[in-house]
């Protein structure tokens, strides 16, 4: 029995494909004709709005076999410019420990096997590396998330990327209650194994004085910016404030 070919390692997908099939996949989700989509107009003149961004993404990598993080819409914010970075990335050769932790990142369902705490952790550490633009082996799993880097714009999206991968509704005051990779992998682990959560999870770190939540604090207005940019939802800065002022 042979197993299905890597899409990057197949014969190498030339950017006017790519972009005919992105344009295709971008369609669908917002219900228009492909012919309708400007490849060099930027994805928020075609209203693609935060939500949509990370389900495009995901799509796309879905699709393609990559592991582009949302953040690449900005990097390359039109069609155009996303589907020759696409076509670079799928022309480069993959190393195999690259992909290594790609099962993990699939939603978890009733049916599939309940994935343990280093799969969890590895999983997390490989998406936030992604959302940070650097490389796995520089996450310190020990870290406060905010000494990483992780603002409260990054961090939603870090959050968003964990409730998808694993269908759990989480909202932002749980990077305050499990401020640094070794815990959310811990709490994350607990959650999709049913698995009581630790008291001292939440309860040796949320009185400490001396360790404000810096994760979560907001800076109103960088999140008005990102809602005007279309970064972030009205609903999504609200559960954001909501957290903080909790």
């Amino acid at each position: 029995m042979t197993s299905a070919p890597d899409p990057r390692t197949a014969c190498p997908t030339p950017a006017a494909d790519v972009l005919a099939e992105l344009t295709a996949v971008l369609a669908g989700m917002m219900g228009v004709e492909p012919q309708r989509l400007d490849a060099q107009d930027s994805f928020r003149l075609l209203g693609l709005d935060s939500m949509l961004s990370v389900e495009f993404v995901a799509a796309l990598n879905a699709r393609y076999g990559t592991r582009i993080a949302a953040t690449a819409l900005y990097e390359h914010p039109t069609p155009a410019a996303l589907a020759r970075h696409l076509a670079a990335e799928l022309a480069a050769p993959a190393p195999a420990s690259a992909f290594a932790p790609a099962p993990a990142t699939a939603p978890v369902s009733a049916g599939s096997s309940v994935p343990g705490a280093d799969t969890v952790t590895d999983t997390l550490r490989t998406q936030l590396a992604g959302i940070l633009h650097c490389a796995v082996r520089d996450i310190d799993v020990s870290a406060p998330f905010d000494a990483l880097g992780l603002d409260s714009i990054l961090a939603a999206e870090f959050l968003a990327g964990i409730n998808r991968t694993y269908g759990l509704s989480e909202q932002t005051d749980l990077l305050y209650d499990h401020p640094d990779l070794a815990a959310m992998a811990a709490y994350v682990t607990a959650r999709v194994t049913d698995t009581p959560v630790p008291a001292a999870g939440r309860a040796d770190r949320a009185p400490d004085p001396a360790q404000p939540p810096r994760a979560v604090e907001i800076d109103l207005n960088a999140l008005l910016d990102a809602v005007r940019d279309e970064v972030l939802s009205i609903d999504e800065a609200a559960a954001l404030l909501a957290a903080r002022s909790a």
